[in-house]
């Protein structure tokens, strides 16, 4: 959950496409690499576990180990053994920001629109009312859309971390990861 006044769900966090053509393990590498080139998390941010993870976006638990092995493997993540994963400073790392991030997103956008058989001109239309009513949105809301590093920095991601029933007791009989 994350608390900003408000409760968000983890599955609205790391919201998955079960008919997107991309693997569900692919699809939340890509979310953890927005969130985190976006600044939703920061340098020394401790990722929820792989459990707790794979229980609220209910997907399997090796789907999301695959996940941050291939996100340490890149270097976006720093895991620490019997202490969990955090967010590496990827600040110098080539290629990684918000807005490379976003130029992929684009064009990732524009290939499934054309794969739908939309036009360019039909793309740009459906865009721009998106785009318009997102304004709208924000500025009914009375946001200006940029949050502040601090404010972000806030943000407290939480996950449940209460093993299954008989799991403790596996992991002492030595059955258990």
């Amino acid at each position: 959950m994350v608390e900003l006044g408000r409760t968000i769900p983890a599955g609205d966090l790391f919201e998955l496409d079960n008919a997107s053509s991309l693997p569900v393990w692919l699809q939340l590498k890509n979310r953890f690499i927005y969130l985190i080139t976006s600044g939703f998390y920061l340098p020394g941010d401790q990722l929820p576990t792989v459990r707790g993870l794979a229980a609220q976006v209910e997907v399997n638990y090796n789907t999301v180990s695959k996940v941050y092995q291939s996100l340490e493997e890149d270097g976006y993540i720093i895991s620490k053994r019997r202490q969990g994963a955090f967010v590496a400073d990827v600040s110098d790392k080539p290629g990684v920001s918000a807005s490379v991030m976003a130029e992929a997103l684009t064009a990732e956008y524009l290939q499934r629109c054309t794969e739908l058989g939309l036009s360019l001109e039909d793309i740009d239309a459906q865009f721009t009312a998106a785009l318009v009513a997102a304004k709208a949105k924000r500025d009914k809301n009375g946001g200006t859309g940029h949050d502040t590093q601090e404010a972000r920095r806030g943000r407290l991601v939480k996950f449940p971390d209460a093993p299954a029933e008989g799991a403790a007791d596996e992991r002492a009989a030595g059955n258990g990861a």
